[in-house]
Parts: C-alpha cells; structure tokens; sequence
C-alpha cells in the first residue's frame, strides 16, 4: 500500500505526470522554451512551493527551489535537466529534478535541519536538441556561458535569444548569474545510469568517480576505384579496406586500455556501386574515457596507426581532432561522503565512470560536484522503453537525504 512517505512510489507517480508534459509522439519530447517547458516548470514549481521552497526562474530559464539555512550559510545546489531529446523517456535529466524535491520534503518531515542552504536546480537544456548549444543554465552559474550562442538557430530559423524572449526570459542577463564560488558547497546530480552496469551487478544505486572526457576525429580516407572484376587485388588502392583497419584499431584499443571508449559511429563510402572499387572513405571516430591522459595517449596513437596504415597501402589520409571536453573529475571528500551515504541503505557503494556528458560536467567550473547513478532497466535511454523502478528511487532519496546529513558533519 502506498503511503504519503513512499518516496519512490511518489516519485514514479510525478515523472509519470511530468511524461504527459510532452509534443505529440512516442515517448517524451520536451524541447526548450517551448509550451511542454513552461507546463512542467509550472508543475515541478507547484511541488517546490509544496516542499516549503523559494522558487524563481533566473534569466537561463533554470527553476529553482530554495531551501534557505541559517544566516549568511553557504549553498549546496543538487539539480538536472527538464529537457528531453526528441522520442525520448521520462527518466533521463527530469528524474535528477523530482527526487531532490523529495529528499527536502523528507528532511522537512523528519525534522532534519542543516547547517546550509539547499537549491534544487532545473536546467531547461541540457540535450542540445533544439539548439546547438546547451548547457546555458550551469554555464551561466559558473560563468563559462558564451552570449554568441543566442544568435543560434533551431530548424525553424528561430534564434535562441528570441526563442527564450518569447519564454519571458532576459538573455541579456544571463552573464550576470554568475555564482561566487566560495558560496557554494558543491552540485550533486542524480540520474539513470544510461548503461547496463547496475543491472549487471544487481545494484540499485552507483556513485561516479568521473565523467569522460572526449574527443572527435573526422577522417578521410582516399585511394582510388575501379572496377571489381578487372582491378587486381595486388595494385589496389582501396579506402574502404584502409578505413576497416582504422576501424578494427579502435576497436582493439579501446578493448585493451581499461577505461577506454571507442566508437566510430558514422562510416560512408565513394562511389557506392557494387562493381566498384571504393576510392573514398569518410569515418568519425569518437574517445572518451574518465582520464584525460588516457585519452590523449590513445588519439594521439590512433593517428600514428592511421598514417603508417595510409602510407602502407598507397592511400591519403585526412584526420583531425574537431571536438575536445576534458573530463571532469567528481570531488573526492563527496563522493566518499555518498559512497557512504549509498551504503547506509543496503547498497555496495559501486564506483563507476559516466560515459555519458551531464550538467554535472559544467557545473565543475564552479564548484565540487557528485553524481549519483541509478539502475535503468535493461540500461536503456533516451528512448521511451527508458525505466528507473519506484523501489530504486525510494533507495535514492535515502541514499540523498543522508548524504545531505553527512557532508553537514563535516568539517568545513
């Protein structure tokens, strides 16, 4: 039987509600600055009010609930993302918004004060789906938001700084959020783990040590057609065979340094007939990995692969690095505080790497962040099959609420 203190049956019922809160579709698709946005900041901000908290939207279109502490106490902030991608679940960034709404209506019902101030925080994007930006809301904390990005665009031409215009929002504003670091305790962030490792290890809950860095390599490779009955194999130059071994390095590579992640996600071929020799080869390779010196090391090694491969077998090679987040390291002093807090209820304590990018990774250019993981059935995500059970949440809102408790014994 459900009671009024089932915080994870609570919880699945609000994300149940918040999943109706969508564009028309399979799934959940709530973009930003959109109608499905205003909708659920108006509900999500309905349940702050209800858990005793401040609530306001700041000029990056982030809501946030305030639970003040004593005069003149620094601030923890624990928060996620609203936003969905496009067919997406009702887990992914939204969950990390609804549970630490709980853990303040528990610590309320519990009599519990702390000796800081708590913000919930919900960022309106995090997925980049509209725009291709995202970010805006830590960014704008920790003063790393760039102003040229409101001059973008979403597909219907709409630029960002109209869009949130339109939302009510001051993106003129938006430079002046910029947080005091030594005001803030730190950012703890809760989400699906978006992979299989918990299910595996039948754990319920898991606390990040890092998330991955990343780097992107477009490569192309050329050589040169003809045709596939007359060409002898011996006088080939052919960029398909060259790209295979790029891709079978990845592979191995990734397979033999721990920690290491390698994917080439997009592959295509010139001229594309069946009786021809491929003369061109366009591959993206992607790294990540939670130490960036790994990472380096392993581009820095598949491009050494890739010029005595093209050198080997009579082709060209075009390949650089267009993209690099370096990874963001969780603090030490919290992670061990959740470890410990995970422990208090029932939980190993699993340590694990985010593959994945998180407003977490921004919000380090503030202050000290944690990450929270929980089990997602099957380890799926961002697709509406996306599932966190309600005995899972109710352990993270335990698991959150003393962690809480414990870093407020701490010394400072």
């Amino acid at each position: 039987m459900k009671t009024e203190r089932d915080w994870g049956a609570r919880a699945a019922d609000r994300l149940a509600a918040l999943a109706e809160l969508s564009a028309p579709g399979p799934g959940v698709t709530r973009l930003p600055f959109t109608p499905e946005h205003r909708a659920a900041l108006d509900l999500i901000g309905s349940w702050m009010t209800e858990a005793g908290l401040d609530v306001h939207i700041d000029a990056a279109g982030t809501l946030i609930g305030r639970r003040e502490g004593p005069p003149g106490a620094a601030t923890f902030l624990i928060g996620s993302h609203q936003d969905s991608v496009r067919e997406g679940g009702a887990f992914d960034g939204i969950m990390g918004v609804v549970l630490p709404i709980l853990v303040l209506e528990k610590l309320r019902a519990d009599g519990v004060d702390l000796p800081f101030a708590v913000e919930v925080l919900a960022f309106a994007d995090e997925e980049g789906v509209r725009f291709p930006t995202a970010l805006i809301g830590p960014r704008a904390l920790a003063g790393t938001f760039d102003p040229a990005v409101l001059d973008m665009q979403d597909a219907e031409g709409k630029t960002l700084r109209a869009a949130m215009r339109e939302f009510g929002l001051d993106p003129d504003a938006i430079t002046a959020l910029k947080r005091d670091p030594a005001r803030i305790i730190g950012y703890l962030e809760a989400h699906i783990e978006q992979g299989p490792v918990l299910e595996a290890e039948a754990e319920a809950l898991g606390v990040v040590t890092a998330i991955c860095g990343i780097e992107r390599h477009p490569v192309v490779i050329s050589g040169e057609t003809g045709h596939a009955g007359t060409l002898p194999m011996h006088m080939r130059r052919d960029a398909l065979v060259g790209a295979a071994a790029l891709v079978g390095e990845v592979d191995r590579m990734a397979r033999a340094e721990p920690g290491l992640l390698g994917t080439v996600g997009t592959l295509s071929v010139l001229p594309g007939a069946v009786n021809a020799v491929p003369r061109e080869a366009r591959l993206t390779v992607e790294l990540r990995a939670p130490d960036d010196a790994v990472r380096e090391r392993a581009g820095q090694a598949l491009r050494a692969f890739a010029e005595s491969m093209a050198a080997e077998r009579g082709l060209t090679l075009s390949m650089q690095r267009s993209y690099h987040q370096p990874a963001a390291p969780c603090d030490r002093g919290l992670t061990d505080a959740l470890v410990q807090a995970v422990r208090s209820t029932g939980g190993k304590g699993l340590a694990l790497p985010s593959g994945a990018t998180h407003d977490a990774s921004a919000m380090a250019d503030l202050c000290p962040i944690a990450m929270l993981f929980l089990r997602c059935a099957g380890g799926v995500s961002h697709r509406p099959e996306e599932h966190a059970s309600a005995a899972d949440m109710g352990k993270a809102v335990d698991a959150m609420a003393a962690f809480l408790q414990g870093i407020a014994t701490q010394p400072a």
